[in-house]
């Protein structure tokens, strides 16, 4: 038999379509700018309205069609903030996927939040069995009974397809709230013992759908006798061809990844990347005995064919006419890019969604028991309400706490990192709304934790520092930090930049000089953690793997440490000065900050 499999995995409460740049200086459009020809355009892609529409384009044009989503589908948007999975039940519920296996942050709000979700999730005509074989509830734990099991079995043409649910053990205990008392066994000798018990069923065909990281996937395929298909996530790994490296993403592998089991037969590993951006399809053919004999296919983008430009400065607008035609066709002419209308249905059931976050984006999350002042390098007076004097010894205020809410939130790191520039406003005292949240921290960042020596943290503040003071880099590089502090003389020259460093991880403890040979975990935001506005040095643990993405928006975690705060019946405030990341500070001129030596007068 043939069997056609559409699945996505990691969308993360990205319930809306995204946008990219895409170059259009060879099209020859007609449009222009006002101030000549039109170099980019952007492009709407995914979002679920999108996506309903490619699953049933696509299922309407495949036989024996199964849909799976491999796991974590909630947390990092606002999404989930204010609906706690609901908004992503009702989403997923117009596509009514064959199975969804758990991932880790199904279980950051703990077995009772997952439990809420799953509520969601079947409280319609469309019933999704949860599959997590390797998961074991607590006793009187939310999920104990009648929320997830092991595997289902479908039947297509009369055969069999055993599917098994398998979560990132170590990860989700240890970076994510499950309750304590459900445990989580090893997947490689859970996914064996079901595929066994399946077997002994008389089921031939075997799929895990495994929340365990494409690598860790190929591993597992290796290990294993039995299986034919693992449909992954986690890693949020694009596979595919040059189609879309040309576009600027990232591709790590062939879609799919053929491999072999431990009794050398043929395995079949795909993942469909993340944030509902693309779907992918999986075409397997079986023999007689359940082995698979092929198998090909690929991702599918759904794009919008309403395409936006930058006029001028202050004005956005749309292409018409024959510049519509020419983007399409260029973009198109490879199958992997689908021009789609959106689902009406679905795209109606996200606007009342939408206009609920307008309205709750109002709710008072907090109080600021104080200014908190803004700035970047200290003294250069770019708060709106503050005195240049408030922050010309230590630097922003704001931007100390904003750090300080990454730390807290993120306790299996020892430091945070964090870009002056990613903190754009000042927040004044009085209540804290999660729209003052995501009006201070605007960007789609999430917090990433990443492994570095301290010689390596050292020179990424140098780098930072350098990006704009040798290389004209934006002032927005300048580092805040917290559990970490030092000493600044930008009148110096890189390498020599930065002293006294010190390191009180969590500060749980007592502050110490850095140990440059020791190993410390750094969360930061995954704009600068890939090494952009100069944080160069990043980039070496990044690009080497080196990291946890906690897949949690940097805005998400500022009003988690709010909220926390409230909880315990504490206001945010300005920390102690002996926490702000700035020790002492000496300009590009010589003046010191603090003592004044140096400084000129007028």
């Amino acid at each position: 038999m043939s069997l056609s499999i559409l699945h996505m995995n990691d969308h993360h409460s990205h319930l809306d379509a995204d946008d990219f740049g895409f170059d259009v200086s060879e099209l020859g459009l007609e449009t222009g700018a006002e101030g000549g020809a039109i170099s980019e355009v952007d492009v709407t892609y995914g979002g679920f309205p999108m996506m309903v529409s490619l699953f049933r384009s696509l299922e309407m044009q495949s036989d024996n069609v199964v849909k799976l989503h491999s796991g974590d589908a909630i947390t990092g948007t606002l999404y989930y903030s204010l609906f706690k999975g609901r908004a992503d039940a009702d989403m997923m519920n117009q596509i009514c996927f064959d199975a969804f296996a758990l991932g880790n942050h199904e279980f950051d709000d703990g077995d009772t939040g997952l439990a809420n979700f799953l509520d969601s999730l079947n409280s319609s005509a469309c019933v999704t069995p949860t599959l997590a074989a390797n998961v074991n509830p607590a006793e009187g734990s939310a999920i104990a009974e009648g929320y997830i099991e092991p595997y289902t079995i479908l039947e297509r043409e009369g055969q069999k397809i055993g599917i098994i649910g398998i979560d990132i053990a170590g990860k989700t205990k240890n970076s994510s709230s499950p309750d304590d008392g459900t445990t989580f066994s090893d997947e490689t000798t859970t996914a064996q013992q079901y595929i066994d018990e399946l077997t002994g069923m008389g089921v031939n065909k075997i799929i895990l759908m495994t929340h365990y990281q494409y690598a860790n996937d190929l591993e597992l395929a290796a290990a294993l006798n039995g299986v034919d298909v693992i449909v992954g996530g986690d890693s949020h790994t694009l596979l595919g061809d040059e189609t879309f490296s040309k576009l600027g993403f990232n591709t790590q592998g062939e879609y799919p990844t053929v491999v072999t089991d431990a009794g050398g037969n043929t395995v079949c590993v795909v993942q469909a990347w993340e944030y509902a951006h693309l779907m992918g399809k999986l075409d397997v053919d079986f023999d007689t005995d359940g082995n698979v004999t092929a198998c090909a296919g690929q991702p599918y983008m759904p794009i919008s064919t309403t395409y936006e430009y930058e006029y001028n400065e202050s004005e956005t607008r749309t292409l018409t006419g024959a510049d519509v035609t020419r983007m399409t066709t260029a973009l198109t002419k490879e199958d992997e890019i689908v021009a789609i209308r959106p689902d009406a249905t679905t795209q109606a059931i996200l606007d009342v969604y939408n206009e609920d976050v307008e309205v709750l984006k109002q709710t008072v999350i907090g109080t600021n028991a104080e200014n908190l002042c803004l700035e970047r390098i200290p003294g250069q007076g770019r708060s709106t309400i503050c005195d240049v004097s408030a922050t010309y010894e230590n630097g922003s205020d704001i931007s100390n706490v904003v750090a300080k809410a990454f730390l807290t939130v993120t306790p299996t790191a020892d430091i945070a990192i964090q870009n002056g520039g990613g903190v754009r406003v000042d927040l004044a005292a009085g209540d804290v709304t999660i729209a003052d949240a995501f009006t201070l921290l605007p960007f789609s960042n999430t917090l990433v934790i990443l492994d570095m020596t301290g010689q390596q943290i050292i020179d990424v503040l140098e780098d930072a520092l350098a990006n704009f003071l040798d290389n004209g880099g934006s002032s927005g590089s300048y580092p805040y930090a917290s559990g970490l502090r030092y000493d600044i003389d930008a009148s110096q020259t890189k390498g020599s930049r930065v002293t006294n460093v010190e390191v009180n991880a969590q500060v749980s403890g007592s502050w110490s000089a850095i140990d440059i040979a020791a190993t410390y975990r750094v969360v930061t935001n995954d704009f600068i953690a890939s090494g952009q506005d100069g944080y160069t040095t990043f980039s070496v643990p990044f690009d080497a793997g080196n990291f946890e993405d906690t897949y949690t928006e940097y805005a998400q975690g500022f009003i988690d440490y709010v909220e926390a705060l409230t909880e315990d019946g504490q206001q945010v405030q300005k920390l102690p000065i002996e926490e702000y990341s700035t020790q002492l500070f000496i300009d590009a001129d010589g003046c010191n900050h603090s003592t004044g030596a140096g400084c000129s007068v007028d």
